[in-house]
């Protein structure tokens, strides 16, 4: 993880329960963003590189009942997804990917299942682990362009950067979808921390034109003109 004092947060991680399964909406379909100004610095969130997520409505004794039906009943599909649920709601993330694994044993072509191991484990800070399970995902859907700007994350947020291979990233999905808010703040940010001050201020300009009460554009103005001299 990196310990540089530039501002990486991540927004739009809610929870959202949609049939009964927390990971199909909320995680699935808000892609993480950097560059925000509405967390704390990296060093100050646990887990780090992350906010702390909404806490669940589950008390102790649900979340408890959830984990001894999950592992009385290993074949249950939607026993394994509750106590992932449960246990990501609680900031538990090594629980949520145990049980995640589980059910993806039991659905191994599941693909929300696929996508959200990789959301958990980048929440918990595994961005490698993470990075594996997002390549697993696009080869199955390479048209996700919110699970390839998280993927392009995970190379940003390791504990050795690849800002290549994350700029990649970014710009294949803005190949496709060129006002992709998301790809743009990071990939403006990426081009920051490689001290791209020529290519973070065309990507920047691009991010004020299609988002331009975009919460973020203050701090990115201020890490591209720092990054410029200015």
């Amino acid at each position: 993880m990196t310990k540089e004092n530039i501002l990486f947060t991540i927004i739009g991680v809610l929870i959202g329960l949609i049939g009964g399964f927390f990971i199909t909406n909320s995680m699935n379909q808000a892609p993480r963003v950097a560059g925000s100004p509405n967390f704390p610095q990296q060093s100050d969130m646990l887990p780090a590189g992350h906010p702390a997520v909404p806490g669940g409505s589950g008390s102790t004794a649900e979340i408890q009942a959830a984990i001894d039906r999950a592992k009385q009943n290993p074949e249950d599909f939607e026993a394994q997804l509750r106590a992932a649920e449960l246990y990501y709601q609680i900031q538990r993330f090594e629980g949520a990917i145990e049980y995640l694994k589980k059910a993806n044993a039991l659905q191994p072509d599941n693909y929300e299942v696929i996508v959200n191991l990789g959301n958990a484990n980048f929440d918990g800070g595994s961005y490698a682990e993470a990075e594996k399970w997002y390549v697993t995902a696009l080869a199955k859907k390479p048209e996700n362009n919110d699970v390839r700007a998280d993927l392009g994350l995970t190379f940003i947020f390791r504990e050795k950067p690849d800002y290549d291979k994350a700029i990649t990233e970014f710009k294949n999905v803005l190949e496709k979808d060129p006002t992709h808010v998301q790809a743009l703040q990071n990939l403006t940010v990426a081009y920051t921390k490689k001290s791209d001050a020529e290519n973070a201020t065309a990507t920047l300009a691009r991010l004020e034109q299609f988002d331009p009460t975009n919460a973020a554009l203050a701090k990115l103005r201020e890490d591209v003109a720092k990054l410029k001299g200015n």
